[in-house]
């Protein structure tokens, strides 16, 4: 059997975590919001239209925030389309996703649905085919109270209490070719600067994110960050990362070690940031917002679900709806790991999307809701990483990829809430074949108990939660973890993901 090694002290914190690590996101896209979040007619619809059970589904898998309304939607998007009587909206063509978008649900309504799931919003605005005076115009109509043009028309649409959102995207994927308005860095770069610059004299206090690059894989990658950096890192607090991943040519080494490049990624934007921070001799530290990231079989929308004829394109289609798998809830575990070991840097996140849309939840209209695959490691470290991430000292052997060259066959974090004494351990086996026996020296922790060991895993890897069979796969106990003394022994089978809920049994000072 394979055997790896772990040991956690919490003297050693990589950085606290914040809520809005475990945020998504919401873009009108397919069924992501009308026969996802929003379906009138559906028997668990409230006053608003909203699915109930969808909402139950959404505060279970403990989302803190929410990035909206896109995406790729979001650079030929006019917000006020969606504001004011209904009836009086406009319909528009989607040129991002080839769809027809009714504008029956825009930023008021998705305001009371973010109540309703207890969530905070993150905005986007358009600087693609729009500019400077959008933004301060959304920004007036989100956040002003009362008093000026824009404010008394959002009260008048029946919001008399401001939106008050804090975290505003500036653009999307503007170094995409795909997308709307897409330029230079350069011009990107002066456009977000004079945004930032507009918005800040409204609000000096607002949370603004640059656009980074849309994939590590991108040719522009690094050169992209320098620019955009170097001419807006004083107006900005975050830079964006994007990354999606699939198996390629059957690969499924390379694809479980996904997050090795999600680590590289993020380490690479820090170094350009920390650069650019160097040659400004600034004293401020540029964060990270990873505001896209999941598992995505984009080669299934290219060759499948792609709506080409401009004379028929359809409200709410059913695209990018896959239905993930085990070893797809596996790597998506990584991905949270990843996410984790970078809170020192990472301080915001949004897994895309949440409804439908390559989704870990998924709807039938008129019918169920059901939870996939990923949903599980996603509300299981949203409830239990709190305090800070610990910097793990790892042991164990490694496997070759045709991708990443070797790579551990575990990968793992640990989370610490010095304040509640209790401890997290997330962990993935890699391997396709092979258990693994871990142990994980505890002693610095102090005395502590096993509170809870679940796994996620199964004979066949590519299981899946579907329409007709919603509960195949789900995350169960792991009868293997029992503490040794000091040591945590458990074992990892084949393909899992697996978290570990350690409570301390005696009171400790917290560590200096």
């Amino acid at each position: 059997m394979i055997r790896a090694h772990l040991t956690i002290d919490p003297h050693f914190v990589v950085g606290d975590i914040h809520p809005r690590l475990f945020g998504s996101f919401v873009e009108h896209l397919g069924r992501g919001v009308y026969g996802g979040l929003y379906e009138p007619s559906h028997p668990t619809a409230d006053e608003d239209g909203y699915r109930k059970d969808v909402v139950a589904l959404v505060r279970e898998l403990g989302v803190t925030a929410i990035r909206y309304p896109g995406g790729n939607f979001v650079s030929g998007y006019r917000w006020e389309d969606g504001v004011g009587p209904r009836e009086q909206r406009p319909r528009r063509l989607d040129l991002a996703w080839h769809s027809t978008e009714t504008n029956e649900v825009g930023l008021n309504e998705f305001a009371t649905w973010l109540k309703k799931v207890g969530c905070e919003m993150v905005y986007a605005v358009n600087l693609g085919t729009r500019g400077v005076q959008e933004a301060l115009d959304v920004l007036e109509y989100a956040n002003i109270r009362s008093g000026t043009a824009l404010s008394d028309l959002r009260i008048e649409h029946g919001d008399s209490e401001p939106h008050a959102i804090r975290m505003w995207c500036l653009g999307n994927e503007m170094d995409g070719p795909w997308q709307l308005g897409h330029g230079t860095a350069e011009s990107y770069a002066q456009l977000a600067s004079k945004t930032a610059r507009a918005m800040r004299q409204v609000d000096p206090d607002l949370e603004l994110v640059v656009c980074g690059s849309s994939g590590a894989g991108m040719p522009t990658f690094g050169e992209w960050e320098r620019v955009v950096l170097e001419e807006t890192y004083d107006d900005v607090d975050f830079i964006s990362c994007h990354a999606y991943y699939e198996p390629l040519d059957g690969d499924f080494g390379s694809f479980l070690a996904s997050a090795v490049d999600m680590d590289r990624f993020i380490e690479s934007v820090v170094a350009t940031a920390d650069h650019v921070k160097a040659l400004k001799r600034s004293e401020k530290t540029m964060y990270i917002a990873f505001d896209e990231w999941n598992v995505w079989y984009q080669s299934r929308y290219d060759e499948v679900d792609k709506i080409t004829d401009v004379e028929s394109w359809p409200v709410a289609p059913r695209i990018l709806e896959d239905a993930y798998t085990v070893m797809d809830a596996v790597v998506f575990g990584s991905l949270l790991i990843s996410l984790l070991r970078h809170t020192d840097r990472v301080k915001s996140a949004s897994l895309a999307q949440l409804v439908n849309v390559i989704a870990p939840i998924m709807t039938e209209p008129g019918g169920d809701a059901w939870r996939q695959t990923t949903f599980f490691p996603f509300a299981q470290v949203s409830s239990l990483a709190r305090g800070t991430t610990l910097e793990l000292k790892l042991d164990c052997p490694t496997y070759r990829t045709e991708r990443y060259g070797d790579v551990p066959v575990v990968d793992a974090v640990a989370t610490h809430d010095a304040q509640a004494g209790s401890t997290a351990v997330f962990l993935v086996n890699r391997s396709l074949t092979d258990e693994v026996s871990v142990d994980v020296d505890v002693s610095h922790l102090g005395g502590v108990r096993i509170a809870q060991a679940r796994s996620l895993h199964d004979e066949d890897i590519h299981a899946a939660n579907v329409r007709d069979d919603q509960e195949r796969v789900t995350v169960v106990d792991n009868a293997s973890a029992h503490l040794d003394g000091s040591v945590v022994r458990l074992t990892l089978p084949p393909v899992s993901w697996t978290a570990v809920t350690l409570e301390a049994t005696a009171t400790r000072v917290a560590p200096q």
